[in-house]
């Protein structure tokens, strides 16, 4: 069954003859292989381009060891060019080719050769891989399948659908595999064998059960308000270990870097300004974070505003958490200052809005109060709250836009509907 991602194909597509080395990166298993070796390559096929134009490497596969010497490679390359037609250069693994960063810079100065690579250890993945490529790399990051990629290949309602995805995530050979046990054993042990092994293995992280007691920590607290300081902290109230502030830092570089974990910083909304720490920390992939804690703990707002979080980065925002200073009186009379909470502050280039997850309403107070943060908002940005179940976008007194998770989700352009 095929998993249409056209959101990355048709962006991969427009970096075509660009003149730099496009480099899919993400998770592992969110399906970069997929996207160039399947979508992309059948793309060009129909495209018109000769089987024998596209030069495809996966270099992990036995029968292509021997190209994983630089020079074994390189000349494999130049002897295929027989034309000065493009020739379109396919590297799945890369990190495995000897000399990689210089080979790939090597072939950019053939001017009928468009290189695309992937690669997933560690050291691959990491966010300043550009550099490795001295500023010649057009990076396409890539995440796990969004609800509505998910909800192509299932086999059912979209609220049985909802709640699969919310449990195990949208990696796709998960959403492949056909029984909950088998779904729950492939993400424990990618977690272990792949992820955690790698980046110990990547930093020589010598401690490894004190990593995952911090991965298992940032678990059980998806959308907290969290720093360095404060989980250092907790380790030495409920684990009676000491981990200095600047290694709990690093390890949250390390999760962050290889993209099991993404970070969202506060941003005063009235004063322009980010506020450094705390910060909020969500899971690339839900179902990874569930097996994490072994399935418990699944509260499903905390969950289902992880995936909104992760919706609006896969859209392309930058996503922030919002805070706005008001005005207020006491029982007394006396004025206070509170700070109000915007779930998220979304931007890109000059568009901008607030998005509040807010798992259900019952009653008008309620609504109320999940609304009260962006009725404090002066600016003229669209609002938006996002809840589990509504029957259809409806807009609010205070103008603001309430909006079902489904048809958020499933409409690409729901940020602009109009109710």
């Amino acid at each position: 069954m095929e998993i249409k991602r056209d959101y990355y194909l048709n962006k991969l597509t427009a970096k075509r003859h660009n003149g730099l080395i496009k480099v899919i990166t993400g998770m592992r298993r969110c399906g970069k292989s997929y996207l160039l070796f399947s979508l992309f390559k059948g793309y060009l096929l129909a495209s018109g381009i000769s089987p024998d134009h596209i030069l495809e490497i996966p270099f992990d596969s036995y029968e292509n060891k021997k190209y994983r010497d630089p020079d074994v490679f390189y000349a494999f390359v130049k002897g295929a060019l027989k034309d000065d037609q493009m020739y379109y250069v396919l590297l799945d693994e890369v990190q495995l080719l000897g000399e990689f960063e210089a080979v790939l810079n090597g072939l950019m100065r053939i001017s009928n050769v468009d290189v695309y690579v992937t690669g997933s250890n560690a050291r691959f993945l990491s966010k300043d891989i550009v550099t490795e490529f001295r500023g010649r790399g057009d990076v396409l990051h890539m995440n796990p399948l969004s609800f509505a990629e998910f909800i192509s290949v299932y086999n059912g309602t979209k609220y049985d659908a909802w709640n699969e995805y919310v449990l195990y995530g949208g990696l796709p050979p998960v959403a492949m595999l056909k029984t909950p046990e088998q779904k729950i054993e492939y993400l424990k042990n990618l977690f272990v064998e792949t992820y955690v092994n790698d980046i110990v293995s990547r930093h020589k992280i010598r401690n490894k059960e004190e990593f995952e007691e911090l991965i298992d920590i940032l678990s059980s607290g998806i959308g907290s308000l969290t720093n360095p300081k404060k989980l250092s902290d907790t380790f030495k109230t409920k684990k009676n270990k000491k981990i200095s502030v600047n290694t709990i830092k690093s390890y949250l570089d390390y999760l962050c870097d290889a993209f099991i974990i993404n970070q969202a910083v506060r941003y005063d909304i009235k004063g322009k300004h980010y506020i450094d720490t705390p910060k909020k920390y969500y899971f690339t992939d839900i179902g990874l974070r569930n097996a994490r804690i072994n399935f418990r703990q699944l509260e499903e707002n905390h969950t289902m505003e992880n995936i909104v979080f992760n919706e609006l980065f896969a859209r392309g925002f930058n996503v922030d958490v919002g805070v706005v200073v008001s005005s207020a009186r006491d029982k007394n009379g006396e004025k206070i200052r509170k700070q109000l909470e915007v779930d998220f502050v979304c931007n890109k280039g000059s568009r901008r809005y607030y998005v509040q997850s807010a798992f259900s309403f019952a009653d008008d107070e309620k609504l109320r109060q999940e609304a009260n943060s962006l009725r404090h908002i002066n600016d003229s940005f669209k609002k938006i709250i996002v809840v589990k179940d509504t029957p259809a976008p409806w807009y609010t007194e205070d103008g603001i836009l309430v909006t079902g998770i489904c048809d958020f989700l499933l409409n690409p352009n729901s940020l602009d509907s109009d109710g």
